[in-house]
């Protein structure tokens, strides 16, 4: 029974070398589930999000089909190069692919709330991973109301798209190479062909693993911050608040997906690493990083009217940052008051997200369209 104890003790409190070893493992698996997770609802949503898209002719529809489509399938990337594709196709026009691309925004940040949901039984953890999770929900809609109108009476995000498309039209594009894919993918496969194209066996599949794994990064984390871990975020990633907007730039870049960068640091703010206050330039690069693969895919077609909606993802980022970042107060107090408010009923966070990110979409396209 000692021995048992005494293994359990070291578990929890590994040596350093251990307990790094054991963050990797389970960030690992941590990546594996996001993808299994997206993998499995791509099977689900993916041609249902490409119709949505398809028939949409209302921009205040094709808003929340952006919000819809990109929460069914969990990448904004993807809603993004769907619409790029079907504008440089004809399919859909810029006007109507620009709030399509706004909403997209929005229904990224669904992914990294999901994944704060993990720390629901351990309240001051979830209530600091999932302020971490909605300061990105906050700053996507806060940015939408305030240029989705300023887009719809004056095409300011078209006209500058415009002029950039022109610049880099014929320049060509590049296709990036995500190691996270590289790593996850074979696995992901391997799942995917011992189970079969079952989406509602592998989702939930996903969510274990993924529950697993952000109790155990925590664990890891908690263990490496009573060694300093902490301070060695504060003095070389996130020492200054554009250091943290590089960092989630350079990283959204390299993985090619904002869901993955932004829903990492939630684990890391649950475990008390990061604050809400270093986290939010973090995300707001993330949201720039996004835009990149959009572009280079727009760059590779040379289709003026692809790269104008590309270019358009990454003004409306960049207006939002231009905006939100003097005034962060703002978005960073409303998510600690979301996220306090919230504490008092334990399963409202569950009903923000099926409210939120699918059913006002679904009753605003439903009655608008």
């Amino acid at each position: 029974m000692k021995e048992k104890r005494s293994f359990i003790q070291f578990y929890k409190n590994p040596p350093a070398l251990l307990a790094f070893l054991k963050l990797v493992v389970f960030v690992y698996l941590f990546l594996f589930s996001l993808e299994l997770m997206g993998a499995s609802l791509k099977m689900f949503g993916r041609g249902l999000a490409e119709s949505l898209i398809q028939t949409t002719s209302n921009p205040m529809v094709g808003l929340f089909i952006g919000i819809l489509a990109t929460s069914l399938i969990q990448s904004s990337s993807s809603t993004t190069s769907i619409v790029v594709g079907m504008v440089g196709g004809g399919a859909l026009t810029v006007p109507n692919a620009i709030p399509i691309i706004m909403g997209a925004n929005i229904g990224t940040s669904v992914t990294n709330t999901l994944v704060s949901l993990a720390n629901l039984n351990r309240r001051v953890e979830f209530q600091r991973a999932f302020s971490a999770a909605i300061v990105h929900d906050f700053f996507n809609v806060l940015s939408v109301l305030i240029f989705f109108p300023l887009q719809y009476y004056t095409n300011f995000l078209g006209i500058g798209a415009t002029f950039l498309g022109e610049q880099f039209q014929s320049t060509g594009g590049l296709k990036l190479l995500s190691p996270v894919k590289v790593l996850t993918h074979p696995l992901v496969e391997g799942i995917k062909s011992l189970i079969g194209p079952h989406p509602w066996i592998l989702f939930p599949l996903s969510l274990i693993i993924l529950i697993l794994a952000l109790t155990q990064m925590v664990s890891a984390l908690k263990s490496l911050v009573i060694r300093k871990a902490a301070a060695w975020f504060d003095r070389y990633l996130f020492k200054t608040p554009w250091r943290a907007l590089l960092v989630g730039l350079g990283l959204t870049v390299l993985v090619q997906s904002s869901s993955i960068t932004t829903s990492l640091v939630v684990p890391m703010a649950g475990a008390g690493l990061l604050t809400l206050t270093q986290i939010f330039p973090y995300t707001l690069g993330a949201n720039v990083g996004t835009t990149v693969t959009a572009i280079l895919a727009a760059l590779a077609t040379q289709n003026l009217a692809a790269i104008i909606v590309a270019f358009s993802h990454l003004l409306f980022n960049i207006s939002g940052i231009v905006v939100w970042w003097p005034l962060k107060k703002i978005p960073v107090m409303l998510a600690e008051k979301f996220s306090q408010a919230s504490m008092r009923y334990r399963y409202f966070p569950i009903i923000y997200v099926i409210i939120i990110f699918f059913i006002i979409p679904v009753l605003i396209i439903t009655f608008l369209r």
